[in-house]
């Protein structure tokens, strides 16, 4: 079974409204400062900025990780910020996929059993037809009884794309997802989640430091002191820096 083709959507999968997240102390951090975005399904945005700029924070914020001083955020057309904790950790369970430097695969499991894992915790049924689709995309079906430290870094990082994707997320956040492979094998994962938003109509949001890795994106967000101050449509690495220098000065 090959994966469906989809085109981007103009539905709105992830706003952010006014966001703001003040983190209390002797003096208190504005690590967000009025951040409003609206990504669009089956899109691919990049986040980048300099070192404090609050793109961690804001990937956090967004993804439900941690909650806002103020504002909204809004991930298939629920408002995040009104759901009590509970209920929060199974909607992000259930609705938004990760995927991260380190992989965080499960060493004693199988990497079929770290693709599954999301349903198990979730009391869900696996979908037999989408995960043989899925594993046949993302070009990973025979490495499936195989443990976390029997793959390569790009097998494992297949894997773990897998394990975010299992749910049908609204939006899979990366988090600096190629930072530990080598440039090839990173290409080429970056190509993977382009293809995940281009053939699944997934949403995938990247943060990243990378100008390499952001020029993958469609649109690259430029954070500075915790405000959006530029947007960039489909630029190049060398644009992606040459933004990134002047939000340093």
């Amino acid at each position: 079974m090959s994966a469906p083709t989809t085109t981007q959507s103009t539905a709105t999968a992830v706003r952010l409204v006014d966001l703001h997240k003040t983190y209390p102390g002797r003096e208190p951090v504005h690590a967000l400062r009025g951040v409003s975005l609206e990504l669009l399904a089956g899109s691919v945005t990049a986040i980048v900025g300099q070192s404090g700029s609050g793109k961690s924070t804001l990937l956090n914020c967004a993804a439900g990780l941690d909650t806002p001083s103020r504002g909204s955020v809004v991930v298939g057309g629920h408002d995040l910020t009104t759901l009590r904790p509970d209920d929060l950790t199974r909607f992000r369970r259930e609705h938004v996929g990760f995927v991260f430097q380190a992989y965080n695969l499960i060493g004693h499991l199988t990497a079929r059993e770290n693709v599954r894992l999301p349903l198990v915790l979730a009391g869900r049924a696996v979908d037999a037809a989408w995960e043989s689709a899925l594993l046949d995309f993302l070009g990973v079906p025979h490495l499936m009884d195989r443990l976390p430290g029997e793959l390569s870094g790009g097998q494992a990082q297949r894997v773990a794309i897998a394990r975010a994707l299992i749910t049908r997320p609204a939006v899979v956040f990366a988090d600096e997802p190629t930072g530990a492979l080598d440039s090839r094998t990173g290409a080429a994962v970056l190509q993977v989640l382009r293809d995940t938003a281009h053939e699944l109509g997934q949403t995938v949001v990247v943060v990243t430091h990378d100008a390499g890795v952001a020029a993958a994106a469609e649109r690259v967000v430029v954070l500075a002191d915790g405000l959006v101050v530029d947007q960039l449509e489909h630029p190049t690495a060398e644009q992606v820096t040459a933004r990134l220098l002047t939000t340093g000065r």
